[in-house]
Parts: C-alpha cells; structure tokens; sequence
C-alpha cells in the first residue's frame, strides 16, 4: 500500500511564518489558487482544522472524506498567532527555543505527548487500510503531523525538523516494512 501524508495548503498565518496550531483557520486566496486537483483517492482523512477540510475538498473534490481529531496540529498555547521575532523577549518562549523546542508550550502541549496522539491515530489508520486491503491511504493534515510521523517510522531517517515541507507538499511511503517502519518513495508537490 502507498502511503501519502499531504501539508495543507497555505494560509495567512503560514504566508506570514507565523505558529498557526490549533487555531483554526482557512487556506488564503493563494493558498487555494496554488492547489492541484487530484482524481487518485477515493477516500481521504484529514485534521479537523479548516485548512486541512478546505485541503482535502480541493484536491479530492470527488473522494469521500473523514476527519480525524489524532491528526490536528500541535496546540503552540501561547505561541500561536504570533512570528519568533514578536516573542524573542518572551521568557517562555526563550525557555522552549532553547530546550530544543520539545517542552511543553504554555496553555499548549509538548511534542512527546503530540507525537504520540499523532502516531497512534496514524497507526489506527493504517492497521484499518491494511485490513481492508486499500490500494493506498491518503492523508491530508500538517508539518507537524508528518514530522511526528516520520520521524518515528521514517525511512531513511532524518531529524525531526528536516521532514517539514512546504505548505501543498508531502510524502508517498511504502508500508512493506511496518510496523518497524515506513519506506520513503517519494516527495509530492500539489501546487502549481
């Protein structure tokens, strides 16, 4: 089975590289013009954040679609809504910055505890493509939610941060060698 993880596309918080999370906004006039429509996938899941829906009906205008909560982005807190340079002075965000960004954001959650709700809602997935013998499993949700999940089965590894890419872009894997891992075939771009 083909795997593919898919990054929504752009918004206003993105266009401006700024923490977006949890909060729930929609793709930007060229973050919706930028998208490609697809005809692969008969079924696709994606976060229930409106970015990720608006995603997913653009691409796969015709695919039946299913939300799944485990797939939302990481909850910044505090840091959502705001750029790196408006916080440089925040001690908080100091604090997080210089711990290597894997603590616990205020008001928000720390990436093990995000990685971890990512990966057992992939793998819940996955196991139920797997049973059903889908041809392929179609996923529409954030950079977060790919880094969490390539960076525990990824293959070639990479570290956690180098598996972001960019907003309409993603992954095709293989599941030939789960659940110790997941083959990287490809990067896929869904924007002109």
């Amino acid at each position: 089975m083909q795997i593919w993880l898919i990054r929504h596309g752009l918004t206003a918080l993105s266009e401006a590289h700024k923490y977006q999370g949890v909060l729930d906004t929609p793709l930007s006039e060229s973050g919706r013009a930028a998208l490609l429509e697809n005809d692969f996938a008969q079924t696709v899941y994606h976060s229930p954040l409106l970015r990720c829906r608006e995603t997913a009906a653009l691409l796969f205008p015709s695919a039946e679609k299913h939300s799944v909560a485990a797939l939302r982005e990481m909850d910044f807190g505090a840091f959502e809504g705001r750029g790196w340079w408006e916080m440089e002075r925040d001690a908080d965000y100091r604090d997080w910055v210089d711990g290597g960004c894997v603590g616990r954001c205020p008001g928000g959650e720390d990436r093990a505890e995000f990685s971890e709700r990512v990966c057992n809602g992939f793998s819940e997935l996955l196991e139920q493509a797997r049973e059903r013998n889908a041809e392929n499993l179609v996923i529409v949700a954030h950079g977060g939610t790919q880094m969490a999940i390539l960076d525990r089965w990824g293959d070639p590894g990479r570290n956690y941060y180098e598996w972001q890419t960019a907003c309409g872009s993603g992954f095709v894997l293989s599941d030939v060698h789960w659940p110790e891992r997941l083959d990287v075939i490809r990067e896929v771009n869904f924007t002109r």
